[in-house]
């Protein structure tokens, strides 16, 4: 330890209450700064995990025009036409070769899962009661890779689809708004007027209340039959990636080679990314203002250290010391401040967090409040510590070395 740095820890050392309130300080910001990331991450992460329980990253949909083409044909300029009472032509909807689409985009590098989908709005019934929804056929095996919708099962289990092909899930919320039970039958009413009779063998809650309230599930099968539809009709082709956040760029690749719109996920949903987005630049805000408060202590701790250590800067000074020297001096005690804060601010983060992240809380599958536990938030934290302590440090140090010892030592 050269001499400047042995100056630095005595000053420290000899008044221990003022250096043990400076590291609290900087404890406390260190600390605040990993428990708000990480529990902003974790509802981030949560909300987003929630939000894809029935939006795949990917989706590919027959997209009808905007208007219609008129159909007749061009007339010169004496000549009037009239059209009365028109009415719309009707175009096909869904795919009827969505097997092969789903073979095709299932071939594109990223693609980790495709499953085909038959939705359409129902009525669902139960005695007087009559609710409307949103009916989705699926592939049992392929929605399990693309949405892990057992997971979010608390009744009965998404396989036993495949076993009956009566069988029908429900939303929880749905369940509730028309009375009814696991083994209960419900009746299903389309827009054609087809009615057929349910069994319901489960019962699922995703968090989301829009779509535990109108959610159900049956085979896609079941569905194809009760829609009389062929057996390889979909109205959608839903696509899971390897990264949900590049599913713009594939889906721009995939649209060259596939005839139906192929829309990811951000464009039909700005608001979730915009959300996430808001949740962390308030925590990262909020996070900052502490470390600027805690820097504010530090440096009203070194400035007070300043001002009574002024007549022996003046004598280091007349022994020769610059005003490098000086500003090493002090600039040296707010980096071992802001280090051993940081240290201790990081392990009291994470003992906070991991207590936080124990507390019940219970929502969907959650059975606890949600942390993430991510070393950019601890690399982060302690840089920014030690950036304010440093700031916080050099004000003072560079008034120090400024001083002029000839009229401090003449009083």
């Amino acid at each position: 330890m050269n001499t400047n740095n042995k100056i630095s820890w005595i000053h420290l050392t000899s008044k221990m209450q003022q250096m043990v309130v400076a590291v609290l300080s900087v404890t406390f910001g260190i600390s605040m700064y990993v428990f708000m990331n990480s529990f902003v991450g974790g509802i981030n992460d949560t909300f987003t995990e929630l939000s894809f329980t029935s939006l795949a990253h990917i989706k590919i949909y027959n997209d009808l025009p905007d208007s219609a083409v008129s159909l007749l044909p061009k007339a010169d300029h004496n000549t009037v036409q009239f059209v009365h009472n028109a009415r719309p032509i009707q175009y096909t909807e869904g795919m009827k070769n969505a097997t092969e689409i789903a073979n095709i985009a299932a071939s594109y590098p990223g693609v980790i899962a495709v499953t085909c989908q038959l939705n359409q709005n129902v009525f669902f019934r139960n005695g007087v009661t009559k609710v409307s929804g949103n009916l989705s056929g699926v592939d049992v095996s392929n929605e399990e890779k693309v949405f892990h919708t057992s997971k979010y099962m608390i009744e009965g289990q998404l396989k036993d689809l495949d076993r009956r092909s009566d069988g029908i899930i429900l939303g929880s919320g749905l369940a509730k708004d028309i009375y009814v039970n696991m083994g209960d039958n419900v009746s299903l009413l389309t827009s054609d007027g087809t009615s057929k009779t349910f069994k319901i063998v489960g019962i699922m809650e995703t968090g989301l209340a829009a779509t535990d309230k109108t959610k159900a599930l049956v085979s896609i099968r079941a569905a194809r039959q009760l829609f009389s539809k062929n057996s390889s009709y979909a109205s959608d082709i839903q696509i899971n990636t390897t990264n949900y956040n590049t599913a713009d760029k594939l889906a721009g690749i995939m649209q060259k080679n596939i005839s139906y719109k192929v829309e990811p996920w951000k464009e039909g949903n700005s608001q979730l990314e915009s959300s996430t987005m808001l949740r962390d630049i308030l925590a990262y805000f909020v996070s900052f203002a502490i470390l600027i408060v805690a820097g504010f202590g530090i440096y009203n701790i070194m400035n007070m250290t300043v001002n009574e250590k002024i007549r022996e800067i003046a004598i280091l000074k007349a022994m020769g010391f610059g005003g490098k020297d000086i500003v090493h001096i002090f600039l040296m005690q707010s980096l071992i401040i802001g280090i051993i804060g940081g240290i201790i601010g990081l392990i009291a983060g994470y003992l906070l967090s991991t207590l936080i992240g124990e507390l019940p809380y219970r929502i969907a599958y959650l059975t606890s409040l949600p942390i993430a536990f991510k070393p950019v938030d601890y690399i982060m934290a302690f840089l920014f510590g030690l950036l304010v302590t440093t700031i916080a440090g050099y004000l003072p140090a560079r008034k120090a070395s400024r001083v002029d010892p000839v009229s401090i030592l003449r009083g």
